[in-house]
Protein backbone atom coordinates (compact mmCIF):
# COMPACT_ATOMS: atom_id res chain seq x y z
CA UNK A 1 0.00 0.00 0.00
CA UNK A 2 1.33 3.44 -0.96
CA UNK A 3 2.19 5.69 1.98
CA UNK A 4 -0.46 8.22 1.01
CA UNK A 5 -3.03 5.41 0.88
CA UNK A 6 -2.30 4.62 4.52
CA UNK A 7 -2.98 8.25 5.32
CA UNK A 8 -6.32 8.18 3.49
CA UNK A 9 -7.28 4.89 5.16
CA UNK A 10 -6.92 6.58 8.58
CA UNK A 11 -8.31 9.97 7.56
CA UNK A 12 -11.43 9.04 5.56
CA UNK A 13 -14.19 7.12 7.29
CA UNK A 14 -17.32 9.05 6.30
CA UNK A 15 -17.89 9.63 2.60
CA UNK A 16 -15.98 8.06 -0.27
CA UNK A 17 -12.65 9.04 -1.74
CA UNK A 18 -11.34 7.18 -4.76
CA UNK A 19 -7.71 7.49 -5.86
CA UNK A 20 -7.26 6.65 -9.54
CA UNK A 21 -3.96 5.35 -10.84
CA UNK A 22 -2.83 3.81 -14.11
CA UNK A 23 -2.73 0.42 -12.44
CA UNK A 24 -6.26 0.66 -11.05
CA UNK A 25 -8.01 2.49 -8.22
CA UNK A 26 -8.50 2.35 -4.47
CA UNK A 27 -11.53 3.61 -2.54
CA UNK A 28 -11.55 4.82 1.05
CA UNK A 29 -14.44 5.40 3.44
CA UNK A 30 -18.11 4.53 3.13
CA UNK A 31 -20.91 6.32 1.24
CA UNK A 32 -22.58 9.17 3.09
CA UNK A 33 -25.66 10.98 1.74
CA UNK A 34 -24.37 14.28 3.15
CA UNK A 35 -21.01 14.08 1.38
CA UNK A 36 -20.38 14.01 -2.34
CA UNK A 37 -18.15 11.15 -3.54
CA UNK A 38 -14.77 12.39 -4.72
CA UNK A 39 -12.28 10.87 -7.15
CA UNK A 40 -8.75 12.23 -7.64
CA UNK A 41 -5.71 11.44 -9.72
CA UNK A 42 -2.11 12.38 -8.95
CA UNK A 43 0.30 13.80 -11.50
CA UNK A 44 4.06 13.18 -11.40
CA UNK A 45 5.55 13.92 -7.98
CA UNK A 46 2.25 15.04 -6.42
CA UNK A 47 2.07 12.27 -3.82
CA UNK A 48 5.56 13.02 -2.50
CA UNK A 49 4.77 16.73 -2.54
CA UNK A 50 1.66 16.22 -0.39
CA UNK A 51 3.31 13.80 2.02
CA UNK A 52 6.22 16.20 2.51
CA UNK A 53 3.88 19.05 3.55
CA UNK A 54 0.15 18.12 3.45
CA UNK A 55 -1.24 21.67 3.60
CA UNK A 56 1.08 23.57 1.26
CA UNK A 57 1.84 20.49 -0.83
CA UNK A 58 -1.82 19.77 -1.57
CA UNK A 59 -2.46 23.42 -2.42
CA UNK A 60 0.48 23.71 -4.81
CA UNK A 61 -0.20 20.32 -6.39
CA UNK A 62 -3.76 21.46 -7.11
CA UNK A 63 -2.57 24.86 -8.39
CA UNK A 64 -0.05 23.17 -10.71
CA UNK A 65 -2.61 20.72 -12.09
CA UNK A 66 -0.95 17.71 -10.44
CA UNK A 67 -3.83 17.04 -8.03
CA UNK A 68 -6.53 16.33 -10.58
CA UNK A 69 -10.22 16.26 -9.66
CA UNK A 70 -11.86 13.46 -11.65
CA UNK A 71 -15.14 13.54 -9.70
CA UNK A 72 -16.24 16.48 -7.56
CA UNK A 73 -14.32 19.72 -7.14
CA UNK A 74 -11.74 21.01 -4.68
CA UNK A 75 -14.45 22.12 -2.25
CA UNK A 76 -15.91 18.59 -2.24
CA UNK A 77 -12.47 17.15 -1.48
CA UNK A 78 -11.77 19.56 1.37
CA UNK A 79 -15.27 19.01 2.78
CA UNK A 80 -14.72 15.25 2.74
CA UNK A 81 -11.40 15.52 4.55
CA UNK A 82 -12.55 18.03 7.17
CA UNK A 83 -15.89 16.34 7.87
CA UNK A 84 -13.76 13.44 9.07
CA UNK A 85 -11.72 15.73 11.30
CA UNK A 86 -14.08 18.33 12.73
CA UNK A 87 -12.56 20.73 15.23
CA UNK A 88 -14.91 19.91 18.09
CA UNK A 89 -14.24 16.17 17.76
CA UNK A 90 -10.57 16.71 18.67
CA UNK A 91 -9.05 14.21 16.29
CA UNK A 92 -5.47 14.83 15.16
CA UNK A 93 -5.14 12.70 12.02
CA UNK A 94 -4.51 15.73 9.80
CA UNK A 95 -2.07 17.54 12.09
CA UNK A 96 1.33 18.28 10.53
CA UNK A 97 4.42 16.43 11.69
CA UNK A 98 6.39 18.02 14.57
CA UNK A 99 9.12 19.37 12.27
CA UNK A 100 6.55 20.86 9.88
CA UNK A 101 4.82 22.42 12.87
CA UNK A 102 8.08 24.03 14.01
CA UNK A 103 8.84 25.33 10.51
CA UNK A 104 5.29 26.67 10.24
CA UNK A 105 5.51 28.45 13.57
CA UNK A 106 8.86 30.00 12.64
CA UNK A 107 7.51 31.29 9.32
CA UNK A 108 4.39 32.56 11.06
CA UNK A 109 6.41 34.40 13.74
CA UNK A 110 8.55 36.14 11.14
CA UNK A 111 5.56 37.08 9.01
CA UNK A 112 3.27 38.38 11.73
CA UNK A 113 5.66 40.95 13.21
CA UNK A 114 4.07 43.33 10.69
CA UNK A 115 5.84 46.56 11.54
CA UNK A 116 4.74 49.74 9.74
CA UNK A 117 7.35 49.30 7.00
CA UNK A 118 5.92 45.94 5.91
CA UNK A 119 2.22 46.51 6.58
CA UNK A 120 1.57 48.48 3.39
CA UNK A 121 3.40 45.89 1.27
CA UNK A 122 1.42 43.06 2.83
CA UNK A 123 -1.87 44.84 2.20
CA UNK A 124 -0.97 45.58 -1.43
CA UNK A 125 -0.19 41.88 -2.04
CA UNK A 126 -3.87 41.03 -1.65
CA UNK A 127 -6.03 44.12 -1.84
CA UNK A 128 -4.39 45.78 -4.85
CA UNK A 129 -5.38 42.93 -7.14
CA UNK A 130 -7.59 43.73 -10.13
CA UNK A 131 -10.86 45.44 -9.25
CA UNK A 132 -12.48 43.21 -11.85
CA UNK A 133 -11.61 40.12 -9.82
CA UNK A 134 -13.38 41.46 -6.73
CA UNK A 135 -16.39 42.54 -8.78
CA UNK A 136 -16.75 38.97 -10.03
CA UNK A 137 -17.29 37.37 -6.62
CA UNK A 138 -18.18 40.06 -4.08
CA UNK A 139 -21.49 41.88 -3.60
CA UNK A 140 -22.20 45.19 -5.32
CA UNK A 141 -20.89 47.17 -2.35
CA UNK A 142 -17.70 45.08 -2.46
CA UNK A 143 -17.88 44.06 1.19
CA UNK A 144 -14.85 41.77 1.61
CA UNK A 145 -15.67 40.48 5.09
CA UNK A 146 -18.11 38.20 6.87
CA UNK A 147 -21.75 38.90 6.00
CA UNK A 148 -24.59 38.55 8.51
CA UNK A 149 -27.25 36.00 7.64
CA UNK A 150 -30.46 36.70 9.53
CA UNK A 151 -31.69 33.72 7.49
CA UNK A 152 -29.27 31.18 5.92
CA UNK A 153 -31.35 31.28 2.74
CA UNK A 154 -30.70 35.01 2.22
CA UNK A 155 -28.64 36.06 -0.75
CA UNK A 156 -25.21 37.66 -0.43
CA UNK A 157 -26.43 41.19 -1.20
CA UNK A 158 -29.01 41.05 1.60
CA UNK A 159 -26.59 39.46 4.06
CA UNK A 160 -23.93 42.12 3.48
CA UNK A 161 -26.49 44.91 3.91
CA UNK A 162 -27.62 43.24 7.15
CA UNK A 163 -23.98 43.04 8.30
CA UNK A 164 -23.61 46.79 8.03
CA UNK A 165 -26.85 47.33 9.94
CA UNK A 166 -25.78 44.85 12.64
CA UNK A 167 -22.48 46.65 13.20
CA UNK A 168 -23.76 50.22 13.01
CA UNK A 169 -26.57 49.41 15.47
CA UNK A 170 -23.96 48.40 18.04
CA UNK A 171 -22.07 51.68 17.64
CA UNK A 172 -25.02 53.84 18.79
CA UNK A 173 -23.97 56.67 16.47
CA UNK A 174 -25.69 60.04 16.79
CA UNK A 175 -25.83 62.91 14.28
CA UNK A 176 -22.83 65.21 14.50
CA UNK A 177 -20.45 62.52 15.71
CA UNK A 178 -17.06 61.88 14.15
CA UNK A 179 -16.44 58.25 13.16
CA UNK A 180 -13.19 56.53 12.22
CA UNK A 181 -13.17 53.43 10.01
CA UNK A 182 -9.81 51.65 10.39
CA UNK A 183 -9.20 49.52 7.30
CA UNK A 184 -12.06 51.02 5.31
CA UNK A 185 -11.78 48.83 2.22
CA UNK A 186 -13.56 50.31 -0.80
CA UNK A 187 -15.55 52.67 1.39
CA UNK A 188 -18.86 50.85 1.73
CA UNK A 189 -19.10 50.91 5.52
CA UNK A 190 -18.05 54.58 5.79
CA UNK A 191 -20.62 55.65 3.20
CA UNK A 192 -23.30 53.55 4.89
CA UNK A 193 -22.58 55.11 8.29
CA UNK A 194 -22.92 58.64 6.92
CA UNK A 195 -26.06 57.81 4.95
CA UNK A 196 -27.81 56.19 7.91
CA UNK A 197 -26.66 58.45 10.77
CA UNK A 198 -25.43 61.73 9.32
CA UNK A 199 -22.09 61.34 11.07
CA UNK A 200 -18.85 62.55 9.53
CA UNK A 201 -16.57 59.62 8.71
CA UNK A 202 -12.86 59.23 8.07
CA UNK A 203 -11.82 55.97 6.46
CA UNK A 204 -8.17 54.95 6.45
CA UNK A 205 -6.48 52.25 4.39
CA UNK A 206 -3.05 51.11 3.23
CA UNK A 207 -4.33 50.04 -0.20
CA UNK A 208 -3.88 52.63 -2.93
CA UNK A 209 -6.44 50.89 -5.14
CA UNK A 210 -9.06 50.85 -2.38
CA UNK A 211 -8.36 54.50 -1.57
CA UNK A 212 -8.91 55.53 -5.18
CA UNK A 213 -12.25 53.72 -5.43
CA UNK A 214 -13.47 54.92 -2.02
CA UNK A 215 -12.78 58.56 -2.89
CA UNK A 216 -14.51 58.17 -6.26
CA UNK A 217 -17.58 56.74 -4.53
CA UNK A 218 -17.74 59.61 -2.04
CA UNK A 219 -17.50 62.13 -4.89
CA UNK A 220 -20.20 60.33 -6.89
CA UNK A 221 -22.51 60.33 -3.85
CA UNK A 222 -21.89 64.04 -3.27
CA UNK A 223 -20.59 63.48 0.27
CA UNK A 224 -16.84 63.90 -0.17
CA UNK A 225 -16.91 66.75 2.36
CA UNK A 226 -18.48 64.45 4.99
CA UNK A 227 -16.93 61.07 4.15
CA UNK A 228 -13.18 61.33 3.64
CA UNK A 229 -10.55 58.69 2.98
CA UNK A 230 -6.82 58.75 3.63
CA UNK A 231 -3.84 56.50 2.87
CA UNK A 232 -2.36 56.29 6.36
CA UNK A 233 -1.31 53.69 8.92
CA UNK A 234 -3.52 53.78 12.02
CA UNK A 235 -0.39 54.23 14.13
CA UNK A 236 0.31 57.59 12.49
CA UNK A 237 -3.20 59.00 12.93
CA UNK A 238 -3.97 61.87 15.31
CA UNK A 239 -7.15 63.47 16.61
CA UNK A 240 -10.18 62.10 18.45
CA UNK A 241 -13.32 60.33 17.35
CA UNK A 242 -16.66 59.61 19.00
CA UNK A 243 -16.86 56.18 17.38
CA UNK A 244 -14.33 53.81 15.81
CA UNK A 245 -15.13 50.77 13.69
CA UNK A 246 -12.73 48.22 12.25
CA UNK A 247 -13.99 45.35 10.11
CA UNK A 248 -11.69 42.63 8.76
CA UNK A 249 -8.48 44.57 9.40
CA UNK A 250 -7.33 43.19 12.77
CA UNK A 251 -6.22 39.93 11.11
CA UNK A 252 -3.38 41.93 9.54
CA UNK A 253 -2.18 43.68 12.70
CA UNK A 254 0.10 40.90 14.03
CA UNK A 255 0.13 39.80 17.67
CA UNK A 256 3.25 41.82 18.62
CA UNK A 257 1.25 44.92 17.63
CA UNK A 258 -2.01 44.18 19.50
CA UNK A 259 -1.01 46.32 22.47
CA UNK A 260 -0.07 49.14 20.12
CA UNK A 261 -3.39 48.81 18.28
CA UNK A 262 -5.60 49.00 21.37
CA UNK A 263 -3.52 51.73 22.98
CA UNK A 264 -3.92 53.78 19.81
CA UNK A 265 -7.66 53.10 19.73
CA UNK A 266 -8.01 54.38 23.29
CA UNK A 267 -5.95 57.46 22.43
CA UNK A 268 -8.17 58.20 19.41
CA UNK A 269 -11.47 57.75 21.28
CA UNK A 270 -13.15 60.63 23.08
CA UNK A 271 -13.83 60.05 26.80
CA UNK A 272 -17.37 58.91 25.86
CA UNK A 273 -16.17 57.04 22.78
CA UNK A 274 -17.17 53.55 21.60
CA UNK A 275 -15.29 51.12 19.36
CA UNK A 276 -16.52 48.03 17.47
CA UNK A 277 -13.96 45.44 16.36
CA UNK A 278 -15.01 42.76 13.87
CA UNK A 279 -12.39 40.08 13.25
CA UNK A 280 -11.94 36.45 12.33
CA UNK A 281 -10.86 34.51 15.41
CA UNK A 282 -9.85 31.10 16.67
CA UNK A 283 -12.38 29.18 18.72
CA UNK A 284 -9.47 27.58 20.57
CA UNK A 285 -6.09 28.80 21.75
CA UNK A 286 -3.28 30.57 19.89
CA UNK A 287 -1.93 28.94 16.76
CA UNK A 288 -0.04 29.89 13.61
CA UNK A 289 -0.86 30.81 10.04
CA UNK A 290 -0.55 27.94 7.56
CA UNK A 291 2.18 28.12 4.92
CA UNK A 292 -0.23 28.38 1.96
CA UNK A 293 -1.97 31.45 3.36
CA UNK A 294 1.30 33.16 4.29
CA UNK A 295 2.86 32.47 0.91
CA UNK A 296 -0.01 33.12 -1.47
CA UNK A 297 -2.87 34.96 0.23
CA UNK A 298 -2.15 37.07 3.33
CA UNK A 299 1.57 37.55 4.04
CA UNK A 300 1.90 38.80 7.59
CA UNK A 301 -1.67 37.76 8.43
CA UNK A 302 -2.71 35.98 11.60
CA UNK A 303 -6.08 34.94 13.02
CA UNK A 304 -6.11 35.60 16.78
CA UNK A 305 -7.49 33.58 19.65
CA UNK A 306 -9.83 35.48 21.96
CA UNK A 307 -7.22 35.18 24.70
CA UNK A 308 -4.65 36.96 22.50
CA UNK A 309 -7.07 39.80 21.77
CA UNK A 310 -7.70 40.13 25.51
CA UNK A 311 -3.99 40.41 26.22
CA UNK A 312 -3.91 43.37 23.83
CA UNK A 313 -6.47 45.48 25.66
CA UNK A 314 -6.15 44.34 29.29
CA UNK A 315 -4.95 47.09 31.58
CA UNK A 316 -5.70 49.91 29.12
CA UNK A 317 -8.78 51.09 31.05
CA UNK A 318 -11.36 50.32 28.38
CA UNK A 319 -14.56 48.43 29.16
CA UNK A 320 -15.39 45.43 27.00
CA UNK A 321 -19.11 46.14 26.76
CA UNK A 322 -20.17 43.34 24.42
CA UNK A 323 -18.75 40.22 22.76
CA UNK A 324 -20.60 38.29 20.07
CA UNK A 325 -19.44 35.08 18.39
CA UNK A 326 -20.62 34.50 14.81
CA UNK A 327 -20.07 30.80 14.20
CA UNK A 328 -21.37 30.01 10.70
CA UNK A 329 -21.95 33.38 9.08
CA UNK A 330 -18.56 33.43 7.36
CA UNK A 331 -19.08 29.89 6.09
CA UNK A 332 -22.26 31.02 4.31
CA UNK A 333 -20.40 34.08 3.01
CA UNK A 334 -17.49 32.06 1.67
CA UNK A 335 -19.78 29.52 0.02
CA UNK A 336 -21.39 32.36 -1.92
CA UNK A 337 -17.99 33.77 -2.89
CA UNK A 338 -16.79 30.33 -3.99
CA UNK A 339 -19.86 29.71 -6.14
CA UNK A 340 -19.52 33.11 -7.80
CA UNK A 341 -15.82 32.46 -8.43
CA UNK A 342 -16.52 29.10 -10.06
CA UNK A 343 -19.23 30.71 -12.21
CA UNK A 344 -16.72 33.34 -13.33
CA UNK A 345 -13.94 30.85 -14.15
CA UNK A 346 -13.44 31.95 -17.76
CA UNK A 347 -13.25 35.63 -16.85
CA UNK A 348 -10.74 34.99 -14.04
CA UNK A 349 -8.54 32.78 -16.23
CA UNK A 350 -8.56 35.48 -18.91
CA UNK A 351 -7.72 38.11 -16.27
CA UNK A 352 -4.86 36.09 -14.77
CA UNK A 353 -4.34 32.42 -15.69
CA UNK A 354 -5.48 28.90 -14.80
CA UNK A 355 -3.03 28.60 -11.91
CA UNK A 356 -4.33 31.78 -10.29
CA UNK A 357 -7.91 30.55 -10.67
CA UNK A 358 -7.02 27.28 -8.96
CA UNK A 359 -5.20 29.14 -6.19
CA UNK A 360 -8.21 31.39 -5.60
CA UNK A 361 -10.70 28.52 -5.48
CA UNK A 362 -8.42 26.59 -3.10
CA UNK A 363 -8.22 29.68 -0.88
CA UNK A 364 -11.99 30.19 -0.75
CA UNK A 365 -12.77 26.48 -0.37
CA UNK A 366 -10.17 26.11 2.38
CA UNK A 367 -11.57 29.11 4.23
CA UNK A 368 -15.12 27.77 3.93
CA UNK A 369 -14.29 24.41 5.51
CA UNK A 370 -12.30 26.18 8.23
CA UNK A 371 -15.52 27.84 9.37
CA UNK A 372 -17.83 24.91 8.59
CA UNK A 373 -15.73 22.16 10.16
CA UNK A 374 -12.64 23.84 11.55
CA UNK A 375 -11.88 26.06 14.51
CA UNK A 376 -12.55 29.51 13.04
CA UNK A 377 -15.32 31.93 14.01
CA UNK A 378 -15.93 35.67 13.85
CA UNK A 379 -15.77 37.89 16.91
CA UNK A 380 -17.44 41.26 17.34
CA UNK A 381 -16.09 43.08 20.39
CA UNK A 382 -17.47 46.39 21.59
CA UNK A 383 -15.37 48.72 23.76
CA UNK A 384 -16.16 51.90 25.65
CA UNK A 385 -13.95 54.26 27.62
CA UNK A 386 -16.81 55.16 29.96
CA UNK A 387 -19.10 52.78 31.84
CA UNK A 388 -22.00 55.23 31.38
CA UNK A 389 -21.87 55.79 27.61
CA UNK A 390 -24.06 52.90 26.43
CA UNK A 391 -27.40 51.50 27.68
CA UNK A 392 -26.97 48.77 30.29
CA UNK A 393 -28.91 46.17 28.29
CA UNK A 394 -28.50 44.97 24.71
CA UNK A 395 -32.07 45.85 23.70
CA UNK A 396 -31.01 49.07 21.95
CA UNK A 397 -28.91 47.05 19.47
CA UNK A 398 -31.85 45.01 18.20
CA UNK A 399 -34.11 48.05 18.02
CA UNK A 400 -31.57 50.11 16.08
CA UNK A 401 -30.74 47.23 13.76
CA UNK A 402 -34.39 46.68 12.87
CA UNK A 403 -34.82 50.38 12.10
CA UNK A 404 -31.71 50.39 9.89
CA UNK A 405 -32.81 47.32 7.97
CA UNK A 406 -36.23 48.83 7.30
CA UNK A 407 -34.76 51.96 5.74
CA UNK A 408 -34.32 52.09 2.00
CA UNK A 409 -30.73 52.62 0.89
CA UNK A 410 -30.27 55.79 -1.12
CA UNK A 411 -26.52 55.63 -1.75
CA UNK A 412 -25.48 54.25 -5.15
CA UNK A 413 -23.78 50.82 -5.22
CA UNK A 414 -20.14 50.50 -6.17
CA UNK A 415 -21.17 48.93 -9.47
CA UNK A 416 -24.44 48.60 -11.33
Amino acid sequence: MALIDRFFARAVKRGQLTVLRDGGSRTFGTPDPDLKPVAIRFGPGAERQILRDPSLGAAEAFMDGKLIMEEGDILDLLMLMTENNRWEESRTVLDPKPMQRLVGKAAHWLGRRNMARSAKRNVAHHYDLSATLYDLFLDKDRQYSCAYFTDPSNGLEQAQADKKAHIVAKLAIEPGMRVLDIGCGWGGMALYIHQKTGAEVLGITLSEEQLKVARERAEAAGVADKVKFELIDYRALTGQFDRIVSVGMFEHVGTPQYRTFFAKVRELLTPEGVMLLHTIGRAGGPGYTDAFTLKYIFPGGYIPALSEIAQGYEGLKMFVTDIEVLRLHYAYTLKAWYERTVAARDEIVALYDERFYRMWTFYLAGCFVSFWNGGLVNYQLQFSRSRHTLPITRDYMAQAELALREEVDAAPPLRA
